[in-house]
């Protein structure tokens, strides 16, 4: 038996140079982890409360000093001396605690960061690793990257709405063999946009944010890398989007325009939902894409079962902000046949536990699972190990650059190795029930 003997909160900074949590525990058996927590800078309006102090003289009203007093205050006499392989027990003890639907009290990210202590906690204490202490002997399933090499949206000082242009290297057999092609697309599209005289610096998640005109001059330029790498777009890897549509969806008249280009004052579009969702069938006909993540806005229900009724057959649909790794509404999305995938971000619910649940009910409902960090992300690579825990089959965790994004691909090399021959890589024919319709 091991028993927590001390809780510690500090404040740190993540991969944006703004403030969040870490935590340090130590056991009786002198055991010492710890556990930090991202940010996200789009984010769904129903997720769990991110405790932020707002005072504008200490880093801008985005310290966590109130979060870390949290920790090192209630949630520390709440668990010192309870055992720390009790997860589940200890997790809803924190929620009980806190008492409120989105964790506002003590703060999403303060219960987080020391959910994912304890259970790093318990994984030394049994003497695992950490992916088979939280998924047990039949986790074996290495993830599929989906790599994040163009950004946009939120994520980058650019001209493109689009949040998120991807790389799937579905095709390779075994994940260290995937990472390698993504590499060596994301090299090969550096020299290629630095012979055209675009810009080579990076956005929020390690990917290229240069000045294009459309979501299609982003597309074509990766395919170019794809191809001159010496791979096969649409047979070895395909494409995937985040929209984000999200931010640039107006809820008054309930369009979509161009946000970027309103911004600066240029000539802009607006289109209805189904104007959007026949311009994202126009960009699935033209481009190997099998995975569009948030196409439509997280308040646009109506929206998603149109999108869902036209491309839910053909590939994956994935909510982000619309069902926020929450239960409630991945279970109105069950009801309302929105979507067939779900993006599964840790903070947005707030504890371990909660996030297991939720992946166990998109499992049951044949849901596809994906594993995300955030766009503001720390050194810690548990999501390495809770993408294996689960056999989610897919990550999300950025491009190929920025250590706080390298961690988590490193971290799931390693696991490969350890499981040895037991380890198997995402396949698309045989992992999804969906019958993607890679082009």
């Amino acid at each position: 038996m091991s028993y927590v003997r001390s809780i510690k909160g500090r404040e740190i900074l993540d991969s944006r140079g703004n403030p969040t949590v870490e935590v340090e525990l130590t056991t009786d058996q002198n055991i010492m982890v710890k556990a930090s927590v991202p940010s996200g800078a789009s984010t769904g309006e129903h997720e769990a409360l991110e405790l932020r102090d707002g005072d504008p003289s200490y880093y801008g009203g985005k310290g966590v000093l109130r979060a870390v007093a949290n920790v090192n205050g209630p949630l520390a006499q709440l668990l010192i001396g309870e055992h720390v392989c009790d997860q589940e027990t200890l997790d809803r003890m924190m929620i009980e605690a806190d008492g409120t639907p989105n964790k506002e009290k003590f703060g999403a990210n303060a219960i987080l960061a020391v959910s994912l202590a304890l259970a790093r906690a318990g994984a030394l204490t049994a003497k695992l690793p950490l992916y088979r202490y939280i998924g047990g002997t039949h986790a074996h399933l290495l993830p599929c990257p989906m790599m994040n090499i163009i950004n946009g949206g939120a994520h980058a000082d650019n001209t493109l709405d689009f949040q998120e242009f991807m790389i799937r290297p579905f095709g390779a057999s075994t994940f260290r063999e995937g990472l390698r092609w993504g590499a060596e697309i994301f090299h090969t599209l550096k020299a290629i946009l630095k012979k055209s005289s675009h810009i080579t610096s990076i956005g929020d998640e390690g990917g290229f944010a240069p000045h294009l005109n459309s979501a299609q001059e982003a597309l074509d330029l990766i395919l170019m890398a794809i191809e001159k790498a010496g791979y096969r777009p649409g047979s070895q890897v395909s494409l995937a989007l985040d929209c984000a549509a999200s931010e640039f969806y107006d809820k008054g008249n309930r369009r979509y325009f161009d946000k970027k280009n309103k911004l600066r004052g240029q000539e802009y579009q607006e289109r209805t939902a189904d104007e959007q969702v026949s311009y994202l069938e126009e960009l699935c006909r033209n481009y190997p894409i099998d995975s569009i993540e948030d196409g439509l806005a997280e308040w646009d229900w109506e929206g998603w079962q149109l999108l869902t009724q036209r491309l839910g057959n053909k590939i994956q649909l994935v909510g982000d902000d619309i069902f926020v790794t929450n239960p409630k509404f991945l279970n109105k999305g069950f009801e309302l046949s929105v979507g067939n995938a779900i993006l599964i971000k840790l903070n947005q619910i707030g504890t371990l536990t909660e996030t297991l649940e939720t992946i166990r009910l998109a499992q049951t409902h044949q849901y596809a699972t994906i594993i995300s960090h955030r766009s503001g992300e720390t050194e810690d690579s548990m999501i390495a190990d809770i993408c294996v825990a689960t056999n989610a089959g897919q990550i999300k965790t950025g491009s190929l650059s920025r250590s706080d994004r390298v961690a988590k691909y490193n971290r799931l090399l390693a696991i490969e190795a350890g499981l040895g021959s037991v380890a198997s890589y995402y396949d698309s024919n045989r992992f999804h029930h969906l019958k993607i319709n890679i082009l």
